[in-house]
């Protein structure tokens, strides 16, 4: 069961920028922190747009449109 999903991301990605606005933390520290997030967030939108891609093949050929996973809102 996929326990974060897109809008996870989304919300985390927010979290970092108002950190980056932050005048009591470490500038340096913290732009390293946002490259880091930047590129694993990078690789899971690249994954997650894969799935969808995949998905839309497949509903072309069987009517199957289900959503992959972790592109679903589902809050349970």
């Amino acid at each position: 069961m996929v326990r974060n999903t897109s809008f996870d991301l989304n919300n985390m990605l927010f979290a970092q920028l108002e950190r980056l606005s932050d005048d009591e933390l470490d500038l340096t520290e913290e732009v390293e922190r946002a490259k880091a997030i930047t590129g694993i967030s990078k690789q899971i939108i690249d994954n997650s747009r894969l799935a969808f891609d995949a998905t839309k093949f497949k509903a072309e050929f069987s009517g199957d449109a289900a959503l992959p996973p972790q592109l679903e809102n589902k809050t349970t």
